[in-house]
């Protein structure tokens, strides 16, 4: 007998094939076995068979909770096809098809729990070998299995055998598989079964049915939901939320409105706080997931390309390279973990699934697709998360964020996302937007000061953000005073009042340098858009400034002479209404349109915003009365640039704009003596509708 017991791995399939019976078995081969002392080669296996079927080995499944399945149940909303699903689960074996997060498995477990009042359901480990596994003769109505390893190991045969057991105990068994392209179809045709596409529901209806079991009330349900506010589905139940996301809605918005009801903002608040910490976290081992989730958190909303190529920006600039979707990076938020090898490759929809955003297709309308977070206000709260727990990312992502794209969008992004990082710290990280500004990529500047505007917002960072453009409007480097020119711009969080400050301490602190004309420009094209966007108290305040400016001596002289007539271009007719105002308001306007006829650099382009102003008004039956009297007040104010002007147009072609007018004008200039002082004009209404 002892030469016929079979050697080495040969006790596996001995211990497979004994009786299924709760015994305790001993192998000793070659040993000796005594009261409680076993010596030689030796093996100790416990069997316990379940319901008396056939078995192999340890089979690991155990009974779906009670608790958990009526749950499942009353929370259950059917999902497209359904029907047709339960029809195919009647073949005894089938397989479900559909991608993770989606409601797979309550789908399951509702289609084997179906049509009975008290259902009876286990749940088969993936990794069980089914080849080898048996059903109980009786006493269950279902069997689940997630996510077997390799489907495609398993023959029609394999199925097949189970058929008739499964049938004779009156259950079911229902394979789960995580969706591939084209697995479903491979599969029915390799295994001959069915194989259903599981579809998400509408998260809407999964929301109102978890809604209504965890609140039975429909009064107080209908309150809580009219306190939301009219349009709250679209941002906290977007077309294709999953429903564990939508479910997570439903007990936020019970749990808030207990109270008496909380609104759409507070519910996406609440989730977005009790989102990020677990993305967070879910990404800390993953340098990939990591590098997608901090760039859907600046560029969330952008295409596609902008939010993939800022994640693999991030990848190459922590050291790693690899491919734009699937890079293999060395991205790690802990810094005593060691780089880890090779990442494997993840198609970029499982990335988006598995932070909670989507992808959204603009058919038809030529814009790309977008990527975004299911719930925008998710962003915010990751950077709040990462300033916290985090800090050593910090000073990477700020170089990342200097090499953003040029796009005015990317941009704004950006600096908004150094504000956030500023406000999350209590305005320490500031002290590395001076590297930010010096960067050597062409947005890195522009990032600077958007970051420095917005911080001007935020209680927590105000005060840095303000000294912080108060020392680099005097400071020498070009790249620092640059930044705080575009940050006087209007879409920043410096007033008008402060950014005429910081523009005139920029002109006061020349550096000098062959860039020095970009801070010159760069303040000039702040002053026109704060103009541009400004209303009429905002422009009168520029304008006041700049009437200042132009009896000046210093490069603030030239900039109110190349920023004025981009400001009357903008809206002639808002000048034409300031100069019937009279006074102080029509004077402004009279002695920077001389200044920039005046200055040699600017002639041509004043001339054009005039010539423009006269092709208008010779278009309509009557004089355009704001444009005659800034002419006549120029006329009385005999400044050179506009008797240039003059005489250009009057020596013009035919068919230049304002000819006559130009024409009359030069008699009544050679007719009239030189006033004193040439610089003053004292406005006095002269129009009348018979001049």
């Amino acid at each position: 007998m002892i030469s016929d017991m079979p050697p080495g791995d040969g006790l596996d399939a001995l211990v497979a094939a004994l009786p299924p019976e709760r015994n305790m078995v001993v192998l000793a081969p070659h040993g000796t076995v005594n009261t409680g002392v076993v010596t030689g080669g030796q093996r100790q296996t416990v069997t316990a068979a379940m319901g008396g079927g056939p078995a192999a080995g340890t089979t690991r499944q155990g009974p779906v909770r009670a608790k958990d399945l009526r749950t499942a149940r009353r929370r259950f909303m059917p999902p497209p096809g359904f029907e047709s699903a339960l029809t195919a689960l009647d073949s005894g074996v089938s397989v479900l098809v559909g991608a993770p997060g989606t409601g797979r498995e309550t789908h399951a477990l509702n289609l084997l729990a179906h049509g009975r009042e008290d259902p009876v359901l286990l749940q088969v480990d993936g990794s069980v070998d089914l080849t080898r596994w048996a059903p109980r003769s009786q006493g269950v109505h279902g069997y689940l299995v997630m996510e077997p390893p390799d489907p495609f190991a398993l023959r029609p045969w394999d199925l097949s055998r189970l058929e008739a057991p499964l049938a004779e105990a009156g259950a079911r068994l229902l394979i789960v598989l995580a969706e591939a392209p084209g697995l479903a179809s491979d599969l029915a045709n390799r295994l001959g079964t069915p194989v259903v596409r599981h579809l998400p529901p509408d998260p809407r209806q999964v929301f109102a049915a978890h809604l209504a079991d965890i609140c039975s009330d429909e009064e107080v349900r209908g309150r809580l939901l009219r306190a939301l506010g009219a349009g709250h589905f679209q941002e906290l139940l977007p077309a294709e939320l999953p429903p564990r996301q939508a479910a997570r809605v439903a007990r936020a918005v019970a749990r808030l409105g207990a109270a008496g009801g909380a609104d759409c903002a507070e519910v996406l608040d609440a989730l977005a706080r009790a989102e990020a910490p677990d993305l967070v976290a879910r990404a800390q081992e993953d340098p990939v997931l990591l590098a997608h989730l901090l760039a859907l958190s600046v560029y969330g909303g952008l295409d596609r390309d902008s939010v993939v190529e800022r994640a693999s920006d991030l990848l190459e600039l922590a050291g790693s390279g690899g491919e734009r979707e699937t890079a293999a990076p060395r991205l790690s938020p802990r810094p005593d973990r060691p780089p880890q090898g090779t990442a494997p490759q993840r198609p970029l929809s499982e990335t988006l699934r598995t932070l909670g955003a989507h992808r959204t297709s603009r058919a038809g309308t030529g814009d790309p697709d977008t990527l975004s977070f299911f719930w925008p206000a998710v962003g915010a709260a990751v950077w709040r998360v990462l300033c916290r727990e985090h800090v050593e990312l910090l000073p990477l992502l700020h170089t990342w964020l200097a090499r953003t794209g040029d796009r005015p969008d990317q941009v704004e992004r950006a600096g908004r996302a150094v504000a956030a990082m500023a406000a999350g710290t209590d305005g320490r990280t500031l002290d590395l937007l001076p590297g930010v500004a010096s960067a050597p990529w062409p947005a890195a500047v522009e990032v600077a000061a958007r970051g420095l505007g917005t911080a001007l917002r935020d209680p927590a960072s105000a005060a840095g953000a303000a000294e912080l453009l108060e020392r680099w409007s005097v400071a020498p480097e070009t790249a620092l005073r640059r930044a705080v020119a575009y940050a006087c711009r209007s879409d920043s969080g410096v007033t008008t009042a402060q950014a005429l400050l910081l523009a005139h301490q920029l002109m006061e602190t020349t550096g000098g340098g062959t860039d020095e004309v970009t801070v010159a420009f760069a303040v000039v094209d702040a002053l026109v858009q704060r103009f541009a966007t400004g209303d009429t108290r905002t422009r009168g305040i520029v304008l006041e400034r700049m009437r200042t400016w132009a009896g000046s001596d210093d490069m603030s002289e030239l900039i109110a002479a190349l920023a004025f007539p981009a400001m009357a271009g903008a809206d002639p007719a808002w000048c034409g209404g300031r100069m019937l105002t009279g006074g102080e308001a029509a004077s402004e306007l009279v002695r920077l349109t001389g200044h920039a006829l005046n200055e040699a650099a600017t002639f041509a382009s004043m001339r054009d915003v005039l010539l423009s102003w006269c092709r208008e008004a010779d278009g309509t039956p009557r004089p355009d009365p704001g444009l005659e009297e800034l002419l006549h007040a120029l006329t009385e104010a005999r400044q050179p640039g506009f008797l240039r002007w003059l005489m250009a147009v009057a020596r013009g072609h035919d068919a230049m704009p304002g000819k006559e007018t130009a024409a009359r004008l030069l008699t009544v200039w050679h007719g009239r003596a030189a006033t004193p002082d040439t610089n003053t004009y004292t406005y006095t209404n002269t129009y009348t509708d018979t001049d």
